[in-house]
C-alpha cells in the first residue's frame, strides 16, 4: 500500500477517534442533528477498517463513542450490542452456509455465554457510569496487550479430541477456499472452553463490546479449531451472546435510536466497503493503527473514569 493510501485510511481513524473531543461545550451549542450525523460518520470509518482488522466493529465502537460523544454509556453499550450484533446476523448464515461457521460447535458455547451475558448486562447496568468506563479502559487496554501478543495457527494440530468434545461429536470438515482441499478438524480442552466462553459472556454484556476478539483465540489457540472456523463459528456465537444481552438493554430503556440506527446503518455499510478493501489493503498496516486507536481510546475511558480527563 502507498504512503498517501496510509495516511488517508490513518487520517479517517483519527476522525473517528476524535471528531467529538469538543462533546462537553459544544453539545449545548450545536444542533441535536449533529451528532447523530456524525456517529453515522465515525461507524462508517470504523466499519471500513474493522473487517480488515479482524475485530468487530463493537470492539472499536464502544470505546470511541463512549469516550468522545455526549452519550451516556448505558445507551452506547446499548447501541454497542446492536452493531456486534447487526454484522454478526448478517455475515451468519453465509458462514454456515460455506462451511467455516459451525452450529454444532457453536452451541454448547453460546448458551453458556448467553446467560453469562445477561448476568453482565445486568450488572454493568446497576454499576455507576464512572465505574464501568474504568472496567471499560482496562479491558479495552488488554484487548491492545492480546492483539500485540496473540499468535494464529491456521491449522491446529490436535491428536486427539477430549472425552466431552467426543460426546458431543465438536468436529467437522471445511473446503480451504485458497487451498481447495477438505480440512478435517476436531477440538480439544473442552471443559476449560465452556469456562472461558462463560466469562467471554459476562465482557460482552457488560461492556457491549462484542467478544469477536476474545472468541477467535478461544477457539483457535485454546480448542483447536482451525482459523478460519474459528472465524466462521465466533460470527455465529456473537449472534446469540448479543442478542440475549441486547434485549437487557432495550428492556431497561437503555436502546435510543437516534444512536442505535445511525450507528447500525454507519457500521454496515462501511463494513462492506471494508470487505472489498480485505484483498488490497495490507493487514499489517490496519491492525498498527486499529491498535493505535484502541490504545487512545481505552487511555481515554480510563482516565475519563478516573476523573483525571473529563
Amino acid at each position: 500500500m502507498r504512503l498517501p493510501g496510509r495516511l488517508i485510511l490513518g487520517a479517517g481513524l483519527a476522525l473517528a477517534a476524535g471528531s467529538a473531543c469538543a462533546a462537553g461545550t459544544a453539545a449545548a451549542a450545536w444542533p441535536w442533528w449533529v451528532w447523530p450525523l456524525a456517529l453515522f460518520l465515525a461507524c462508517f470509518l470504523i466499519g471500513i477498517v474493522a473487517v480488515p482488522a479482524g475485530i468487530g466493529g463493537g470492539t472499536l465502537f464502544v470505546p470511541i463513542v463512549g469516550s468522545f460523544f455526549p452519550f451516556h454509556l448505558d445507551f452506547v453499550r446499548g447501541a454497542g450490542l446492536l452493531v456486534a450484533l447487526a454484522s454478526a446476523v448478517s455475515a451468519g448464515p453465509m458462514l454456515l452456509r460455506s462451511g467455516l461457521g459451525s452450529l454444532r460447535l457453536a452451541l454448547p458455547l453460546a448458551v453458556l455465554a448467553s446467560a453469562s451475558s445477561v448476568a453482565g448486562a445486568m450488572l454493568g447496568l446497576a454499576m455507576p457510569a464512572h465505574v464501568v468506563q474504568i472496567l471499560l479502559g482496562g479491558v479495552v487496554l488488554g484487548i491492545v496487550a492480546l492483539m500485540l501478543v496473540a499468535k494464529k495457527a491456521e491449522f491446529p494440530q490436535v491428536d486427539r479430541p477430549d472425552a466431552l468434545g467426543q460426546a458431543l461429536a465438536l468436529n467437522g470438515v471445511f473446503v480451504d477456499g485458497a487451498s481447495r482441499r477438505a480440512v478435517n478438524w476436531q477440538v480439544q480442552r473442552t471443559v476449560p472452553g465452556l469456562f472461558v466462553f462463560l466469562g467471554i459472556g459476562v465482557l460482552a454484556g457488560m461492556f457491549g463490546i462484542g467478544a469477536g476478539w476474545a472468541n477467535v483465540p478461544a477457539l483457535n489457540l485454546l480448542m483447536g479449531a482451525p482459523l478460519k472456523v474459528a472465524a466462521g463459528t465466533s460470527s455465529v456465537v456473537l449472534s446469540l451472546v448479543d442478542s440475549s444481552a441486547a434485549w437487557v438493554y432495550v428492556n431497561q430503556g437503555a436502546v435510543l435510536p437516534m444512536i442505535a440506527v445511525p450507528s447500525v446503518v454507519g457500521m454496515m455499510l462501511g463494513a462492506r466497503i471494508g470487505a472489498r478493501l480485505l484483498t488490497v489493503l495490507k493487514g499489517a498496516v490496519v491492525r498498527r493503527l486499529v491498535i493505535g486507536v484502541l490504545l487512545f481510546a481505552g487511555l481515554r475511558a480510563l482516565l475519563k473514569g478516573l476523573g483525571v480527563w473529563p
